[in-house]
C-alpha cells in the first residue's frame, strides 16, 4: 500500500471515528434533554456545625417559586442559573452551585457566610460582619456566639453594608482577635465612640483596655501580653480598673 493510500484511509478512520462521536454526544444530549425532574436536594455547608440558612428553607422557597421543579417535568425547562442567582439572594448565602445528576435529581450546594463580630445597638436591630467585611442581617434560626461592637459609631457601620472601603483598621483588628484563641476568648466586646477610640472589655477581669484608634494593632496587643503575662500575676486581676495601650512605648494601669 502507497504512502498516499494509507494518509487517505488514516483520513477516513479518523473522519468516522469523529461522526461516531459526534452522534453519540448528540444522542447523549438529547437523552439528558427528554429526562425528567424527580427531586429537589439542597445540601447547605455547615460552618463549625452552625446553620444560619437551613436546607428545609432553600427548599421550600425554590419549590413555591418555580413551578418547573415538579415531579415528571424535563429538565430542560429548568433553568439551573435562575435557581442560582435566588439562592444566592440569601443574605446569608455567600455561593450556590445548582446542578442535575442522571437520576434527574436537581442539587443544590450552599456556601455561607462566616459571622466573626456581631453589631449590636439597644434600642435598634443587630447585624453581624461576615469574614469578608460585609454586614449580614441577624439570623431568625440561630445566633453566633462572636465579639461584639457597640457604642456611637454601630449605627455607621451597619449603615456601611460593606466595611473594606471606610473601616478597614477596625476589620483588622477584628481579624487579629478572630485569628488568635487566646484574644477570641478574652476580648468580649469592643465600644468605639464617635471618634473612633475603641474601649475593650473582657471576658476575664474587670478592667476596661484603653485601645486607641485601630492602628499599631500588633504593637499594642505585644504591650497588652505584658500586661497579662506580668503584671496580672504579680498585682492580681482586681488590682487595675483602666489599662491604657494607645500611646506608643507605653502601658498604663490604673
Amino acid at each position: 500500500m502507497g504512502l498516499r493510500n494509507l494518509k487517505i484511509k488514516q483520513s477516513f478512520v479518523f473522519t468516522a471515528l469523529l461522526l461516531v462521536l459526534v452522534v453519540f454526544i448528540g444522542f447523549v444530549e438529547k437523552k439528558g434533554a427528554e429526562r425528567s425532574y424527580h427531586s429537589l436536594s439542597v445540601k447547605v455547608k455547615g460552618i463549625s456545625d452552625v446553620y444560619f440558612v437551613e436546607e428545609d428553607e432553600i427548599s421550600s422557597m425554590l419549590l413555591k417559586e418555580f413551578p418547573s421543579l415538579s415531579d415528571g417535568k424535563r429538565l430542560e425547562n429548568i433553568d439551573l442559573r435562575k435557581l442560582e442567582e435566588k439562592v444566592e439572594g440569601h443574605p446569608f448565602v455567600k455561593n450556590a452551585e445548582v446542578y442535575t445528576d442522571l437520576k434527574g435529581d436537581v442539587m443544590v450546594t450552599v456556601d455561607q457566610y462566616r459571622p466573626i463580630a456581631r453589631i449590636s445597638r439597644p434600642l435598634a436591630a443587630d447585624g453581624y460582619i461576615s469574614s469578608e467585611g460585609f454586614i449580614l442581617p441577624t439570623s431568625a434560626h440561630y445566633t453566633s456566639r462572636v465579639l461584639i461592637i457597640n457604642g456611637a459609631l454601630a449605627d455607621e457601620l451597619l449603615a456601611a453594608k460593606d466595611l473594606t472601603s471606610d473601616h478597614q483598621g477596625l476589620l483588622d483588628l477584628i481579624y487579629f482577635i478572630d485569628e488568635s484563641d487566646f484574644w477570641r476568648a478574652q476580648i468580649a466586646s469592643l465600644e468605639i465612640d464617635r471618634k473612633g477610640n475603641i474601649t475593650m472589655h473582657q471576658q476575664v477581669g474587670r478592667q476596661e483596655i484603653e485601645f486607641g484608634k485601630p492602628e499599631d494593632i500588633a504593637s499594642k496587643f505585644e504591650k497588652l501580653s505584658l500586661f497579662y503575662k506580668e503584671i496580672i500575676p504579680q498585682k492580681g486581676w482586681d488590682a487595675y480598673t483602666r489599662v491604657n495601650v494607645k500611646f506608643k512605648d507605653q502601658i498604663i494601669c490604673e
